[in-house]
């Protein structure tokens, strides 16, 4: 039986009322000034501090009622995408711990042929990768969150670590190996932490395949800059993203609000681990797209990312 999903509360509401608030406060402020101005004859000095007082107060408590409007309607996103984020955790669970299941039951059968063995056995592993690459997500943005985690500098050739992703994103999804494209220098060597780099390039490269359609063609390039910087882009021709929303898809737990979207499986998580990760390798992560089904690039600046020869100390 199907889950009954939670109601979203409006922020409609909240912002009805105090918006209503701040105008009835202006409105009485307007009438404090009339009435103060118009008998400031009766006691001049009186009136004149009663005036100051009267507009310093009413400007106190519209400030405090336009604070409080933002905080309750930020309060209220959060929740709402708290809300979305557990029912996306459910459904990306769910999914692959159900052939898990499916596939155990499967091969528990007597006389099933060595093919279709392998076969099953081929499709767990890739569902393992795909929860062990949710979970490691998952993990990744609370300690974000908390500021933890440490950092493990150190060459790293790009050209590897970009086809170890993408080999892994390519069995997860079950698509031809030609359906992504390494163009990276062999001898571009990377000074930076070889885990966030890793789990970066895991994240783009996964998503390029998840919001592409048939056929699949994503391109992965990396080349050096000036200044020892280096840029990779991870480019595909799906979905896109909308204009927009390009400035919000690395904030967490949001996800493009379209059709297209909502019918692939995520949790809003990956491109602010992504985004979290690029910032702490002292880098600059952007997003490209000339809307829906227009395609969209990701590209990765990293800063002073080549060592300097004979500098063991960079």
């Amino acid at each position: 039986m199907a889950s009954k999903r939670r109601p979203t509360r409006s922020i409609s509401g909240p912002i009805i009322l105090s918006s209503f608030a701040v105008v009835l406060t202006a409105a009485l402020l307007g009438g404090w000034i009339y009435v103060l101005v118009k008998n400031q004859h009766v006691i001049p000095a009186v009136s004149m501090w009663l005036l100051v007082i009267g507009i310093i107060s009413f400007i106190a408590i519209m400030t405090v009622l336009v604070l409080f409007s933002v905080f309750l309607a930020r309060e209220i996103l959060e929740v709402r995408r708290q809300t979305t984020f557990i029912d996306s955790v459910t459904h990306e669970l769910r999914s692959p711990l159900a052939s898990l299941r499916l596939c155990l039951e499967t091969m528990a059968r007597r006389e099933l042929p060595k093919d279709k063995v392998d076969h099953l056995r081929s499709m767990m592993t890739g569902d393992v990768e795909r929860l062990s690459a949710f979970v490691e997500d998952i993990l990744e943005a609370s300690r974000i969150e908390l500021g933890m985690g440490g950092s493990d500098v150190r060459d790293v050739n790009l050209l590897e670590l970009a086809q170890r992703c993408s080999q892994q994103a390519l069995r997860r999804y079950d698509v031809d190996a030609s359906a992504v494209c390494v163009d990276i220098p062999p001898d571009l060597e990377v000074w930076t932490d070889r885990a966030a780099l890793e789990i970066v390039l895991r994240n783009l490269v996964d998503n390029a395949i998840k919001y592409s359609e048939d056929p699949v063609r994503v391109r992965v390039t990396g080349q050096k800059l000036l200044k020892g910087a280096v840029q990779i882009e991870v480019t595909d021709h799906g979905v896109g993203i909308p204009r927009r929303a390009l400035g919000r898809v690395f904030d967490r737990f949001y996800r493009v609000d379209n059709e297209k979207t909502r019918k692939r499986q995520g949790t809003g998580l990956g491109l602010f681990v992504v985004s979290s990760l690029v910032r702490r390798m002292r880098g600059k992560l952007s997003a490209f797209s000339d809307g829906e089904d227009r395609g969209t690039t990701m590209q990765i600046v990293l800063k002073r990312a080549i060592r300097p020869d004979g500098d063991a100390s960079a």
